[in-house]
């Protein structure tokens, strides 16, 4: 069954692998892509979102701006990770179609509503400030909407501070409200993420496709390895976003653990942790509206990646 989907997202180096597995997937309908300030400022990747766009030979999809900046809090980015472009380490090419008018939020909440309840999925991969104020502004969605896949937060681990991962420390209180609402949520944090790492091999497996998108996302990878390797130790750079994406192509690429899950709002050292219940037996989706991600299958995860590139030719 085809899966409609609203991709959420910062570009970054990861939200463009995700836009291109939602893209090169006949299981994935990108209805359209929002943008949201968070790993560089909104105008730079709403930019990048519709040169990725343009990369995959796919203008038509439409592309949103949505919000600068955080609900409350000021305006973080993520330049030591992503560069000053948001997609430092490859050329973009100029996007042919115009951005769409149209704030964000006002678009999800328009799409939601015109279309049948429980058929569209919110895949959030930066931070949650539309989809937040959009259940604000729209309290109807939250019971249309099928689920909410997100890649943020963590179980045991935090990246932007010891706790707390960057899309949820960034805006705490949006996230506080997506995960409060009783629409399905499944968190994809860094947990798993840090699982889905690139290693040589996989990059090379693109690389063997041979086309100028393949060699388009080998550049980001490039770039993506050295900036981790400089700035938080990894050897091979993890790649978030698109495990969103693979985890509704597939469920059995992800495994998940129900439990409660809610973000710290007022912790002086604990500000935007996401804290899981994982005391006693595992609820059921009737008892419990929020799942974590735990474990990935790491073939199956870059094979779908992989494909999908290939497939987009």
């Amino acid at each position: 069954m085809v899966k409609k989907i609203i991709l959420d997202c910062d570009p970054g180096h990861d939200d463009a692998v995700a836009i291109l597995l939602a893209i090169g997937n006949p299981n994935i309908e990108l209805l359209g892509v929002t943008t949201v300030g968070g790993n560089q400022s909104l105008e730079k990747v709403t930019y990048n979102a519709r040169a990725v766009l343009e990369k995959a030979h796919a203008p038509n999809i439409p592309v949103h701006a949505g919000c600068a900046r955080p609900i409350i809090r000021d305006p973080q980015v993520a330049a030591t990770i992503h560069g000053e472009t948001g997609l430092d380490g490859v050329e973009l090419p100029e996007p042919t179609r115009p951005l769409d008018p149209g704030h964000a939020v006002n678009w999800i909440i328009d799409t939601i509503m015109s279309n049948e309840p429980g058929t569209i999925t919110l895949v959030p991969t930066g931070p949650l400030t539309n989809i937040a104020l959009a259940a604000r502004l729209e309290p109807r969605i939250v019971e249309r909407v099928k689920e909410v896949v997100l890649m943020g937060g963590g179980v045991h681990v935090g990246n932007w501070s010891a706790v707390a991962e960057f899309n949820i420390k960034v805006d705490p209180d949006a996230a506080h409200i997506v995960f409060n609402e009783k629409w399905p949520v499944t968190m994809i944090g860094l947990d798993l993420t840090h699982q889905a790492l690139c290693k040589p091999e996989k990059q090379r497996m693109i690389e063997g496709i041979g086309t100028p998108l393949a060699s388009f996302v080998s550049g980001l990878m490039d770039f993506f390895r050295k900036s981790y390797a400089e700035n938080q130790d990894f050897v091979d750079p993890p790649v978030h976003d698109p495990c969103t994406v693979a985890y509704l192509i597939d469920p059995t690429v992800i495994t998940t653990r129900r439990c409660p899950v809610d973000v710290e709002l007022r912790g002086e050292l604990t500000l935007g942790m996401t804290v899981a219940d994982l005391r006693g037996p595992e609820p059921s989706a009737e008892e419990c509206h929020t799942q974590v991600a735990m474990k990935l299958d790491f073939d199956k995860f870059w094979n779908l990646v992989t494909d999908a590139i290939r497939r987009i030719g």
